[in-house]
C-alpha cells in the first residue's frame, strides 16, 4: 500500500525531558492505524508533531509525498489533515451547526455551501436532530462527535482522532465505531488514531504502531501486536510471563 504519511526518526525534547526518540512509522492511505502505548509514551507528541503544533527536533514527516515537518497548524490543516483533541472545547455559545460551520468554511467560499457541508456531515455522524442546540447542552459522547464533525467538515485526507472514546460508555464507543467504520467504507478515508479503548483499537485498526518511551518498538496487524513480547511488557511490567 501506497504511504499517505510517512514519519522518518522523529525526536522532540522538553527541557531535557525526551518525549519522542527517533520514531519511524507509515499509515497507508485508505487504512485505519492506531499509535498506542502506555500514559506518557509520547502519542498526543507525535499528533502535535504531525499537526504542526511542534516542530521536530530531528526528523522528517512527509504527507502526499512532501515535507510537512516544521508547517504552522493551519497550513497541515490545508494540506489536508484533520484532528481532534483530547479535550473537547466546542464554541459553548454556538449552535451545533455553526460549530461545524466553522470547520467547513476553511474550504467552502460561501457560508450557504459551508451549512451544506456542515449539515451533510452532521447527518454522517448522527447529530443532526441536534444542529440547533448550542453545544453546551451536549452530553460527553455528542460533544465527542461534534470534535470528530468539525474535523471532518475541513475534508481531510487524514484525520487524526486523539482518544475519541475516553471516558464513553462502552454502548457509546460501539456507536463510534461503527460511525468511524461507515466513513472508511463510504469514502475510504484514511484514519490514525490514539486510543486506550483496546475494543474500539481492535475492531477498527488494521495496522498499529506501538510507542514506549517516546520510541516504536512493535508495529504490524493487532493479531501480531498483541503477541508481542516487547508490547505486552511495557503494559503490563517488564517481569510479566506469558
Amino acid at each position: 500500500m501506497t504511504a499517505l504519511l510517512r514519519a522518518s526518526g522523529l525526536s522532540k525534547s522538553f527541557r531535557g525531558l525526551k518525549a519522542v526518540a527517533n520514531a519511524s512509522f507509515e499509515v497507508a492511505e485508505g487504512q485505519v492505524s492506531a499509535l498506542i502505548g502506555p500514559n506518557g509514551a509520547g502519542k498526543t507528541t507525535v499528533f502535535n508533531l504531525i499537526a504542526g503544533v511542534y516542530a521536530p527536533d530531528t526528523g522528517t514527516i512527509h504527507f502526499q509525498g512532501r515535507p510537512i515537518h516544521g508547517l504552522r497548524p493551519d497550513q497541515i490543516c490545508a494540506a489536508g489533515i484533520g484532528r481532534t483533541f483530547q479535550l473537547v472545547k466546542p464554541f459553548p455559545a454556538l449552535s451545533v451547526l455553526d460549530n461545524v460551520i466553522v470547520g467547513a468554511l476553511r474550504v467552502e467560499r460561501t457560508v450557504a455551501a459551508a451549512r451544506g457541508a456542515a449539515h451533510a456531515v452532521l447527518r454522517k455522524l448522527g447529530l443532526e436532530a441536534r444542529a440547533n442546540d448550542p453545544a453546551a447542552t451536549l452530553t460527553l459522547s455528542d460533544r465527542k462527535r461534534l470534535e470528530v464533525a468539525r474535523a471532518l467538515a475541513t475534508r481531510p485526507r487524514l484525520l487524526l482522532l486523539d482518544e475519541v472514546m475516553a471516558g464513553l460508555r462502552p454502548t457509546e464507543c460501539d456507536q463510534l465505531v461503527e460511525a468511524f467504520r461507515g466513513l472508511h467504507r463510504a469514502e475510504g478515508l484514511t484514519i490514525l488514531l490514539i486510543e486506550h479503548v483496546m475494543r474500539a483499537v481492535m475492531a477498527l485498526a488494521q495496522h498499529i504502531a506501538v510507542l514506549d518511551r517516546g520510541a516504536v518498538i512493535a508495529r504490524g496487524t493487532p493479531d501480531e501486536v498483541v503477541r508481542d513480547m516487547a508490547v505486552v511488557q511495557c503494559y503490563l511490567g517488564e517481569d510479566t510471563e506469558i
